[in-house]
């Protein structure tokens, strides 16, 4: 055989699981899957069906199909209602503040926790800090209005025992938003920190004994080895946090604010709720809803792309 003449070489024979067969072999799997995937549809995509009354005159007694298409005429009245500039600033400012201060907090907390080495030490404080996420708004609200009442309230007490004049922070437009963000990390910070421990304890702990003995600080380890490691979490975390970029937080807001500070507190939230529930216009509630929704869903997809320009391995898809 000559040097110049192409050997053939056989190819595999190739073994394709027919699909079928892979879903009898996974039928445990796409049976707990099929509940949850219902719970999805039904609850998550179902309700889409009826965001077309956001561009009809929706009557109950009509139905959706019977009302008359009205078009972007709901859309038109939000844009140019007196106080549209009011309830978009409050949110995007509000919603800007829940991050900037909220984003970090949970992750310093799983650093400072990652850090202790007493076991049952570590375990309370993890309980105890994420405690909070399960009581209710209605219950913090409660809880937030007598610590900061001006006659029985823990903080003013202190406040005036120093000489000071009691602060009115919940009637205060000046305060009203420092209680807010303050009380909305309290709840959330502990439960925020879950997702980065998890994260933590997939580091290899020589990496720690290593840098040690290397005469790394505390502060180094945490620099070099912890960051480093939870860096892709905290980008997923910021792409799904901005999708919620026009969500200030309606239940917090609800139970706590008054017509004092409608000023720095209404939102969108507020507002659709106004408008939909109270003053039963379904369809102009459905219409700023679509908006908002909308928002949020440019947010991510931009956050995601630059995030993947960034760090591929750290983006969302």
């Amino acid at each position: 055989m000559s040097q110049g003449m192409a050997v053939a070489v056989p190819k595999k024979a190739s073994h394709k699981v027919p699909l079928r067969r892979q879903f009898k072999a996974a039928r445990g799997l796409l049976l707990m899957f099929i509940p949850g995937f219902l719970l999805i549809l039904l609850f998550n995509y179902g309700p889409m069906y009826g965001l077309q009354i956001a561009f009809k005159d929706f009557k109950i007694m009509r139905g959706i199909w019977g009302s008359n298409w009205v078009g972007f005429e709901h859309f038109q009245r939000f844009f140019t209602s007196p106080v549209v500039l009011r309830v978009l600033k409050n949110t995007i400012e509000i919603s800007l503040m829940r991050l900037v201060f909220g984003f970090p907090a949970p992750i310093i907390l799983a650093l400072l926790i990652n850090e202790l080495r007493d076991g049952f030490f570590k375990r309370f404080a993890q309980t105890v800090s994420y405690l909070p996420h399960f009581i209710s708004w209605v219950i913090i609200a409660a809880l937030v209005r007598a610590l900061l009442s001006p006659s029985t309230g823990v903080v003013n007490a202190a406040i005036k025992a120093l000489g000071f004049q009691p602060i009115y922070f919940l009637v205060s437009t000046t305060w009203f938003r420092p209680v807010l963000i303050l009380s909305a990390i309290w709840k959330e910070v502990g439960w925020g920190s879950v997702l980065y421990l998890a994260a933590l304890s997939s580091v290899d702990p020589t990496l720690y004994e290593a840098a040690i003995v290397d005469g790394a600080t505390r502060i180094q380890r945490m620099r070099h080895i912890s960051l480093p490691t939870i860096a892709p979490v905290m980008s997923i975390v910021l792409i799904l946090n901005m999708g919620g970029i026009l969500d200030a937080g309606f239940d917090q807001i609800f139970n706590m604010y008054n017509t004092n500070v409608f000023e720095v507190a209404d939102i969108i939230d507020t507002y659709v709720y106004r408008a939909g529930l109270i003053s039963y216009e379904y369809s102009f509630a459905s219409a700023v809803g679509l908006f908002k929704s909308l928002v949020g869903l440019i947010m991510v997809l931009s956050t995601n792309a630059i995030v993947r320009r960034l760090d591929r391995g750290s983006a969302l898809w």
